[in-house]
């Protein structure tokens, strides 16, 4: 890889944002799999339907330029990726599963809005105005994701910190929390 010109560069991440999509389009049905809220699961269906697209405006961008998409390794999502993979192995909560699902989700896409981002810039000031509109659209959809796991985390946190009586009973044993509290101070 030589970096001699801008287009060079606008190029080069343009391929690496092509690897992180479609590493995102394996992991996604992952996520959704692993997640308990039924918002949660839903959100990562979306995502991953919008993924394919983006995908595909990717691919639209690199025939325009007459260039192929080749086959760089995004490092940084398969980095991502294996964190998340790593939340999914853990032995949690339901909840707080969700609640680490939505982090890792978040980490995702401010990397992706950030890579968007550029391209997006790189793509105005070398006068390629159509596929700029292009990346706008994904850069907006990819900043309305992060809202919305924003607006999940805002609930899903919540149920985090306090779990519900079921599963925080699954966890310790039969007995809710409070009932062992008050056999404990011989209350009960």
């Amino acid at each position: 890889m030589e970096l001699n010109s801008l287009r060079d560069l606008y190029i080069e991440e343009l391929k690496d944002l092509y690897s992180a999509e479609n590493q995102l389009v394996k992991a996604l049905p992952k996520m959704a799999k692993a997640a308990t809220a039924k918002t949660l699961k839903s959100g990562f269906e979306k995502h991953l339907r919008e993924t394919k697209e983006h995908v595909d405006r990717l691919k639209k961008i690199f025939s325009d330029m007459n260039t192929s998409p080749g086959n760089k390794k995004c490092q940084a999502m398969e980095g991502l990726i294996a964190e998340g993979e790593d939340i999914i192995q853990e032995d949690a909560e339901p909840e707080v599963r969700d609640a680490a699902l939505i982090a890792a989700a978040q980490r995702v896409e401010h990397y992706e809005i950030a890579g968007y981002g550029c391209v997006r810039t790189y793509a105005n000031l070398l006068g390629d105005k159509r596929a700029a509109k292009t990346l706008q659209k994904t850069l907006d959809e990819e900043g309305a994701t992060d809202e919305k796991l924003t607006e999940l985390a805002q609930r899903i946190n919540v149920q985090a910190e306090s779990p519900t009586p079921k599963s925080a009973a699954k966890k310790r044993g039969s007995k809710p929390l409070t009932k062992k509290i008050m056999e404990a101070v011989g209350m009960e």
